[in-house]
């Protein structure tokens, strides 16, 4: 059983997508961090290696996807409350990140996204499965 993910993405600007994601509050694990890739910590069990091009390149064959015109993956992180997830779009916006769509209440879930610096989209959301409808 995986006790860890690392997600790899395609940054057009490494420099700039680590400056984004510092502002919203993470870090980067400098061990696994050079002048092509940058290893994004989430959580303990969570990461995202930011590549450029030319670093991702060396792990597949296929075309690498323009994140500002096609959708490849929807990155979805679980926060701890409706208001934690407001607080870091806060942030995602005051960083120069986009809204993707608009907010979702569901009741047992909140949901709202956003667009990084390079297209890719990102769900921060809240959920209490004890209210879930049966």
């Amino acid at each position: 059983m995986a006790n860890a993910i690392f997600v790899n993405m395609a940054v057009s600007d490494l420099k700039r997508s680590m400056r984004f994601f510092e502002a919203l509050g993470y870090s980067f694990n400098q061990r696994f961090t050079n002048d092509e890739a940058a290893a994004l910590v989430i959580s303990d069990t969570i990461f995202a290696m930011l590549h450029t091009p030319g670093s991702l390149r060396r792990f597949t064959k296929k075309d690498i996807a323009d994140a500002t015109r096609t959708t490849e993956v929807l990155l979805a992180l679980q926060l701890d409350s409706k208001e934690a997830v407001n607080a870091m779009m806060d942030k995602v916006l005051a960083a120069g990140g986009k809204e993707a769509r608009e907010p979702g209440d569901h009741g047992f879930m909140f949901e709202r996204s956003f667009e990084d610096p390079d297209g890719h989209i990102w769900e921060l959301f809240w959920m209490d499965p004890s209210a879930m409808p049966a």
